[in-house]
């Protein structure tokens, strides 16, 4: 199969390969914090930011660190310890610069660093040999994919604050119906561009 360009990557990472609505990655936080559009795009761009820096790190770590010195196991700890650290640097930024999101996001800016999905890009780009700007690009692009997901998701349960829905549903019955459908959505598109 020919090597895929960064760009494809980067669109596919969004769409096709969305890291939440297709590979169900970064569930718990997309479920708690997606109530309001505002706190919902401060997280996303959080995590953005966080998967761009850290798929390059953990690109460096492991290709210049781990595999020439043969200690390529130890890769869920160092990868754990680069996201720790770089969401650790993210949580002291906003909190310095912009205190009303640093208190609406409150316990979930430091979950970020047990995000699911920051890991599994860092072992997706491993296990499908990207180089450096793929590997980028596919952090940027999941981050701007995850984004998207959690944006379109708080809009939609804001608007149904309004409607009249079955006692049974409200919360988190709602909440899966709707990351379903929009999954389901987000399905449609993966016959463009697999990513490999």
């Amino acid at each position: 199969m020919p090597e895929l360009s960064p760009l494809v990557i980067f669109i596919a990472s969004i769409f096709t390969g969305n890291i939440l609505l297709v590979y169900f990655l970064g569930m718990c936080s997309f479920l708690s914090v997606s109530r309001q559009i505002k706190t919902a795009f401060g997280l996303g761009i959080a995590v953005t930011f966080v998967l761009a820096i850290t798929s390059a790190v953990n690109y460096i770590v492991y290709y210049y660190i781990l595999l020439p010195f043969d200690i390529e196991y130890l890769r869920f700890i160092v990868f754990i310890a680069t996201i720790a650290g770089v969401v650790q640097l993210l949580e002291m930024i906003i909190e310095r610069f912009s205190e009303v999101l640093y208190i609406n996001l409150g316990i979930f800016l430091p979950l970020i660093t047990v995000n699911c999905a920051i890991l599994g890009v860092s072992l997706f780009m491993i296990i499908r040999h990207y180089n450096f700007i793929q590997s980028v690009l596919f952090g940027a692009g999941s981050g701007i994919g995850w984004t998207l997901a959690i944006i379109s998701m708080a809009a939609i349960r804001e608007r149904l604050v309004e409607k009249k829905i079955p006692a049974a549903l409200h919360g988190p019955g709602i909440a899966l119906i709707i990351a379903g459908i929009m999954a389901m959505a987000f399905i449609g598109f993966s016959g463009i561009v697999q990513l490999q």
